[in-house]
Parts: structure tokens; sequence; C-alpha cells
């Protein structure tokens, strides 16, 4: 690890001479400055991670400089160097970016514990931020690939519900369609990014839990209440709470939601006082709410409340033309994670899947796709170990199309593929925009595949999807 430099900066030389002899005995780089442009030409040519300023200096003032290195450079850590006379202004320094201050006089080793916590208290800081990064790469596009017309409105609905990040949010769609994935990129995209999103699965957790799952309780709520427990609404603390599978939640816990998104309140078990929360509140369900309010099963108000904004996802039979983007989308992710090498799927299998109705959506492609890898060998990823319904599908398919071209009379169709030539006739160019919308599709809208599929370079491909208007995989030939 590289040694940290710390600019020593007061008008004291004493004080100066005593403390970098300490900080290089502790083992870090030192320099000093006893004045305010000493200090700027130090900083700017030492360029130093910590900087111990003295609040008054006799060409210029501290706050000052503490004001301008922070817009310089956000992730400098400073400790002020201050008179017990001016402790007020080491509050304000405080208040304008400075990690702690030191008091004259003071302990040599007070100061090095004060210089060792705040280098812990930046490191701890970038690491969190390190892998908040991470995290959010993850969720960000985690399986919410696609490029059909549906998932497009998804992802302009994401990003209206993520700036109006006060108002409840209802997600709707089958299991598997990735709703937890849209609530996490609605948190990622808001203001409350840097705050907790907390999941709570409503019906995982039994009724008699639930409400101190959500609430907390105070101690003596119960027998075994030792001490207060804060809820998932008080840990979120202006985050987002997820509440997954609301059809299944109580009819009363229903009506204690209501009031925390009407009012902001709640009470813990055993309070005598409302507690308020400015965390957000984003519910999802794969069930038919209107049909559980007609049953009765479901409030009507809480459902009229939370469906203000509401987000329906495809299923994934509903937009067939992203299983290529999906399926090359898991197998890089597959590839990353398991140390694999597989760099295509060969055509058989990828008709399969196309062919096949995927009842339990992306995450039965996701698992499709990962068992198949996992049992692969070579670096073309075949249909062999696509599960029975999977290829028996794609089977049913071929012989509903030979029964069909029996029916249909040989001078009536000629079937070529997908394709059929009408009775009627069709013109070149037609074909050569519906070949080339297959290879496309086929190859996930991998451009030089796609090519050398159909026998042409990649340049000839690029001028005929422009002349057709075509510019990917599923195109529908709009441009």
């Amino acid at each position: 690890m590289a040694t940290k430099r710390i600019l020593v900066v007061d008008d004291e030389h004493l004080i100066r001479w005593s403390l970098t002899q300490m900080l290089v005995d502790a083992g870090y780089q030192v320099d000093s400055a006893g004045s305010g442009a000493e200090t700027r030409e130090k900083f700017k040519e030492f360029h130093p991670h910590m900087i111990l300023l003295d609040i008054c200096l006799p060409d210029a003032s501290g706050m000052d400089l503490l004001q301008q290195f922070k817009k310089e450079n956000q992730d400098l850590a400073v400790i002020m160097i201050t008179a017990h006379s001016h402790a007020d202004s080491a509050v304000q320094a405080l208040k304008l970016g400075a990690e702690d201050y030191i008091g004259k006089p003071f302990n040599l080793e007070d100061v090095l514990h004060s210089v060792q916590q705040v280098f812990e208290k930046c490191r701890l800081r970038d690491e969190n931020a390190y892998y908040r990064r991470v995290l959010q790469k993850k969720f960000e596009s985690d399986n919410l690939v696609g490029n059909c017309p549906k998932m497009i409105e998804v992802f302009k609905m994401i990003k209206v519900v993520a700036d109006a990040d006060d108002k409840t949010v209802l997600i709707t769609g089958a299991s598997g369609t990735g709703k937890e994935l849209v609530a996490r990129a609605i948190h990622l995209h808001s203001r409350r990014a840097d705050e907790p999103f907390i999941e709570v699965n409503c019906a995982a957790i039994p009724e008699s839990l639930l409400e101190n799952e959500l609430f907390g309780h105070e101690r003596g709520a119960y027998t075994d209440a030792s001490q207060r427990q804060k809820g998932i609404f008080e840990l979120a603390k202006g985050g987002t709470v997820f509440l997954d599978e609301l059809g299944d939640m109580p009819l009363g816990m229903q009506a204690k939601i209501l009031k925390v998104i009407e009012n902001k309140r709640y009470r813990r078990l055993g309070g005598g006082s409302d507690v308020v929360t400015d965390a957000r509140i984003i519910a999802a369900t794969n069930q038919n709410l209107p049909e559980l309010v007609k049953q009765g099963k479901f409030r009507a108000d809480l459902f009229y409340r939370i469906n203000v904004m509401n987000i329906d996802l495809p299923r994934l039979s509903e937009r067939k033309m992203d299983i290529p983007h999906l399926v090359n989308y898991f197998i890089d992710q597959f590839n990353h994670e398991y140390g694999r090498n597989i760099e295509e799927v060969d055509a058989r299998t990828m008709s399969c899947l196309m062919k096949y109705d995927w009842p339990g959506n992306v995450r039965e492609l996701r698992n499709t796709i990962e068992r198949a890898m996992m049992l692969e060998e070579g670096r073309v990823l075949g249909s062999d170990h696509l599960i029975r319904e999977i290829t028996d599908c794609t089977e049913a398919a071929a012989e509903e199309n030979v029964l069909g071209d029996e029916d249909v009379g040989a001078n009536d169709c000629f079937v070529l593929g997908n394709f059929r030539l009408p009775k009627e006739g069709i013109s070149l160019e037609e074909v050569e925009k519906e070949l080339i919308k297959m290879s496309l599709n086929r190859w996930g809208g991998n451009q030089t595949k796609a090519a050398e599929c159909l026998r042409m370079s990649r340049d000839t491909l690029r001028y005929r999807m422009k002349k057709y208007g075509l510019t990917g995989a599923g195109d529908d030939g709009k441009a």
C-alpha cells in the first residue's frame, strides 16, 4: 500500500517540527508549510492525502483554505488545529467538511490517534462506495434486458417513478418477470440510492410476525421483548421498503400499511405514540388485485392508493424478440461467474428457446441457460442439455409446420424455415429484409455473426440494414 502523504500547516515552527517528526516516525510521508501562500503551493506540488491545518495563519484564514481545498479535492481529509478560544470556528470547520479538529496545546499521541482514525474512516468510506458501485452495477441492469416496445415502456416508467421518489409504486407481473429488479432499479436511480433498500416478502412471514418485522416493538411488548427493537420502516430511514407479494398480506396489516402510506406514521408493538417514517414504499404482486378486491381479500382503499403509479411487466412469451439478447447476456454473466468459455448458441438450441413459451418467464430462461452451461463441455451451447419440455415444444412445432404444409398444397406455398412464399408472390427485397431480420435475431444482434450467416461482409450487411431501416435484432423495420 502506498505511503499516505500528510501536509502539516502551522505558523509556529516548533509545532510544525514536532508534528512532522511524530508523523514521519509513524511511517507517513510528511511536508510542512507556515503560511497560506506556502500551503497553496505545497498542496499543488505535494498532493497530500491529509492536511493538518491551523485555523489562524498570518496571511490566510484556515477556513478559507479548507473550503478551497475541499472544492478541488473532495476526498482530501482535513484535521483543523485550533486554540481553545476558537472552538466555535472548529465546529464550523466540521460543517464545512473537516474530519476532526485538535486543540492547542495538544498531546502528540492524541494527534496520531486522530490521524489514524480519520484515515481508517476514509478507508471504510471508500470501501463502502466501491461495493455500492459494484452492487449498483449488478442490479441496475441484471435481467432488465430487451429492446421490445413493452420493455422500452418499462424503462421509461422506471425513470419517471425514480424522479418522483415520494410516490408509492405498484409493480405487477407474473412470477419471474423481474419485479424485484425493477424495484431496485427505481431505488438506485432515485435520490434515495445511498440509503437502504429493504425487501419484505409478505407471503413468507407469518401474520403474527409481520407487524413486528415491519414496525418493531417496545421493551415489554410481549414475553420475550427484553428490549426495544427497530422495525424495517425505521431501519430503512430515508431509503426504500419493497413489499413483495403484497396480494398475500393479511387484511389487518393492509390497514396499517395504508396508514403508513397516507400519514407516514406507524406505531411499534407496545408503543404509545406514533413514529414518523420517510421511507418510500414500492409494492409488487403477481396476483390480480382488482379481482381480490371484488372477493373481499384486498382492501379497495389500499388498492386505489397504491395503484397511482403502476408498472406492469410483460411475460417473456409476449416479448420473444428479446430472448437472443437475454441468452447472450446470461452467457456472458455465467462465463464470468463460473470461469466458462461458451462462445455461442447453436441454431437448434436458439430455435428451441424461441419456440418455448416460458411459463416461468425470465427466471426460467436464466435457470435454463445456467444449467445448460454447467453441463456443456464445448464452446458452443447445444440443445442436448435443455430439459425435455423445451425440446418437445420445438418438435411439436415442427410437426405442425409439416402438417400445415401438406394441407396447403404444393402450388399454394413454398416454405423456407419460418418464411412462406405466398401464392400471389413477394418482392426479393422483402425476402432479403426478412432474412436479415432472422439472422440478426438468431445471433442476438451480433452483426459480424449475422453477416457470416448470410455469406456477406459486415459492411454489406450494415448497408442493407440502413437500406431497410433495420437497427438490430428483433427489428420491426422502424429506425
